[in-house]
């Protein structure tokens, strides 16, 4: 089921990509748009997790470097019958955490300082185990490629506003208008794909970090801080790389809080509703 959600998603994002090169540049720009969505979905699978991490300028640590965090990570990750993933810090005051890698041979765990900071072992526990559920389910496949394709539509659609809607809008008004329908509608169509199953993949990893933590109130408690925190706080890196905010637990971009189709995540009150009815449910 993942593999062939990921491959539909791809197939997707990838028909996206090639109708603005095709609005940008003819049946020549589609090509061209071809050739590098394929060399991009190759990069996605192979590296994407890099670059994302490269991205918010996280280092690795280990015992050495930050023994109580990496312990943490390997005593869910050892729960969850899992492979020790990479474990990663981000410089960043705003609490907060991802999960990369294609598969959970390669996979890496990423927080900020400002999680380890703000949150107890039991709320990190819940944060943790909820990013291990979704390498898991490999979901960080997903999220990732669709994160960097994604972008890379949104950088497209921008080349072309800034060139006028491209060769089909030249000479042909009505052409120029369906160009820059489609440069606008493009990202928007990637958004709605991206956020739509982020926000499925969310609620499973929470039921997943309850069930690997036996503490569903723990990752309750983490969310509202979480949340709360990030709508003070901002997250420079992220600001600049919107399409990857639904990699993270909580939406570190500001301004989005509505569980809609336009949501990176589901709403927080949604989620620790649904997290204290499990807790009510374990404990009856």
């Amino acid at each position: 089921m993942n593999y062939t959600r990921t491959a539909i998603l791809l197939a997707g994002l990838t028909a996206l990509f090639m109708a603005v090169g095709y609005f940008l540049g003819g049946p020549e720009g589609m090509v061209i748009a071809f050739i590098v969505a394929v060399a991009m979905n190759l990069f996605s699978y192979w590296r994407s997790d890099k670059l994302v991490l490269s991205m918010y300028g996280a280092q690795e640590v280990d015992d050495r470097t930050a023994p109580e965090f990496v312990g943490l990570v390997r005593e869910l990750s050892s729960r969850a019958g899992l492979p020790m993933p990479r474990v990663y810090l981000m410089d960043n005051p705003q609490p907060n955490a991802f999960a990369t890698g294609r598969n959970p041979e390669h996979a890496a765990v990423a927080a900020t300082t400002g999680l380890l900071d703000m949150l107890s072992p039991r709320e990190l526990a819940g944060v943790i185990g909820h990013e291990l559920t979704h390498v898991k389910n490999r979901d960080t496949l997903t999220m990732t490629v669709t994160a960097t394709i994604a972008g890379a539509i949104s950088m497209l659609a921008q080349f072309g506003m800034f060139f006028g809607g491209g060769r089909r809008g030249s000479g042909n008004r009505g052409g120029g208008l369906t160009a820059l329908l489609a440069i606008f509608l493009a990202p928007l169509a990637a958004m709605l794909v991206q956020m739509a199953i982020s926000r499925t993949r969310e609620y499973a990893a929470d039921r997943g970090s309850a069930q690997l933590s036996g503490d569903p109130l723990g990752l309750v408690s983490a969310l509202g801080k979480i949340d709360t925190a990030a709508r003070q706080i901002e997250n420079v890196p992220a600001q600049r790389n919107p399409a990857t905010a639904p990699l993270f637990i909580i939406n570190p971009l500001s301004g989005v809080r509505m569980d809609n189709l336009f949501a990176t995540h589901p709403s927080t009150a949604n989620r620790i509703a649904a997290l204290e009815a499990l807790a009510g449910a374990q404990a009856a």
